[in-house]
């Protein structure tokens, strides 16, 4: 699937940025968990967004995607996982497919929560952020989820029907993953359990994670007042960029990415 902007996350920077993407004729895919799963969706009362005062934060959100939806926006549901530039495009994995982009904006919101110890050093041999991806490889075997959104655990019910036994950790706190050359046990509050694999489904790859080389300072992508980054092609928006934390700001600076990244996929033709 070939677009000329990709927008990774559906909150109000990522949709101002789709919906700005279409306003200058250029085809645009949001990839993004379920509306229910931003944070926004649960505030009671949004009283600081100009001339809509006291909306709730899932009419806002609910009113901001049937906006770039109308607008002609494509939509993903997922998490994208990897990213790699080839040649002009860039090409996202979104669990189990495959998108390509000329363009990219980065509006995934903030990614709280630091790697759990054992998480780096046994990615690939054992640890896995993507359950339908790689599920088949621990098929009969005992594998650990640790899951932070409610879709996570339909993963859990996938590694579950495909033969797996299942140990699911919901919204786990203080956790370690231990083994030497391989995942062997995870440990969350206390209780430890042996595992040969471990899941772990968060609402979103950190930034730095998912492009590799990306330049961030104290946590928060780096950008320009054009929203650029150091990435060719590579824009970012909204929360990711540091604060304040504010659901304008993310559409102010959704329209900027927007707006930027369709007129460099425009440039590539």
């Amino acid at each position: 699937m070939a677009y000329d902007v990709l927008v990774i996350g559906g909150g109000p920077a990522g949709l101002s940025a789709a919906q700005n993407v279409r306003a200058r004729g250029r085809t645009v895919l949001v990839v993004s968990n379920p509306l229910e799963e931003n944070p926004l969706w649960k505030a009671k009362e949004v009283d600081n967004y100009l001339g809509l005062p006291r909306v709730t934060g899932a009419e806002l959100l609910t009113a901001f995607r049937r906006h770039a939806e109308d607008a002609g926006a494509e939509f993903l549901e997922g998490r994208a996982l990897s990213a790699l530039r080839s040649g002009e495009d860039w090409y996202v994995g979104v669990e189990n497919a495959m998108v390509q982009g000329k363009a990219v904006v980065l509006a995934a919101g903030v990614v709280r929560g630091k790697k759990l110890p054992g998480e780096a050093e046994l990615l690939g041999r054992g640890v896995s952020y993507c359950a339908t991806c790689d599920g088949m490889l621990y098929r009969g075997k005992r594998v650990a989820v640790l899951g932070w959104t409610p879709s996570a655990k339909k993963e859990a019910e996938f590694l579950e029907g495909i033969g797996c036994e299942v140990v699911y950790f919901d919204r786990p706190r203080d956790c370690v993953i231990r083994g030497a050359d391989k995942v062997e046990a995870v440990d969350c509050g206390g209780v430890t359990e042996a595992v040969e694999g471990v899941f772990l489904l968060r609402p979103a790859m950190a930034p730095g994670d998912l492009f590799p080389g990306l330049a961030s300072e104290g946590g928060f992508v780096t950008v320009d007042r054009e929203t650029r980054t150091n990435l060719p092609g590579v824009f970012a928006a909204g929360d990711c960029t540091g604060g304040p934390l504010q659901v304008s700001k993310a559409v102010g600076e959704g329209l900027i990415a927007g707006q930027r990244a369709a007129a460099f996929a425009a440039a590539l033709k």
